[in-house]
């Protein structure tokens, strides 16, 4: 099977994200036979969700739509490499494969940063496709993100004291963790 037509789907979605002035993620969640049974797209800064990302928001949608939480022999497809979190909702959902679009080196947990989905300590590892449209979700997240953040200049950060934490916010003096 090629992945192409239903990541353009989940790009949709990430396109729709833009509206809610979220980063564009979408997701769309795949039954066995290539139906999508749950759509997605990042609803944090919409709908002030911290767990609002476009896995999650589609894994509860195809979950709803089945009157089930396991999502044997379904699959989820979306525009970025998956959070921690995401990961790890794909991997209680039983989720049978994976397919991303971009990778994310900041927080991936599909192989670029962690790789929580292949963990072999886990009972169920997916199986992944990565890079699918990859610079389609790329540059739509470059996009977002040029349109989004004001780049500091090196005279701005002339003078800005950077202060560690308190030892009391780190554990107690010895080290311990309170």
């Amino acid at each position: 099977m090629t992945w192409d037509e239903p990541m353009r789907l989940a790009l949709a979605e990430a396109r729709a994200a833009l509206a809610g002035e979220d980063v564009p993620v979408g997701a769309v969640v795949l039954d066995e036979s290539g139906a999508v049974i749950g759509a997605g797209r990042n609803t944090r800064e919409a709908e002030g969700d911290p767990t609002g990302h476009a896995e999650v928001v589609a894994l509860r949608a195809a979950a709803a739509a089945r009157g089930e939480w396991r999502l044997t022999g379904c699959t989820l497809v979306v525009t970025l490499e998956p959070c921690t979190m995401c990961a790890g909702a794909l991997v209680l959902a039983r989720v049978d494969r994976l397919v991303f679009g971009a990778y994310d080196d900041k927080l991936g947990a599909a192989g670029s940063l962690w790789d929580v989905v292949r963990d072999r300590r886990l009972n169920h590892r997916p199986e992944v496709v990565a890079g699918v449209l990859a610079a389609e979700s790329t540059a739509l997240l470059d996009g977002f993100f040029a349109a989004h953040r004001q780049p500091v200049s090196r005279d701005e950060m002339v003078g800005v004291e950077v202060v560690p934490p308190p030892i009391s916010s780190l554990g107690t003096e010895d080290g311990e963790a309170r």
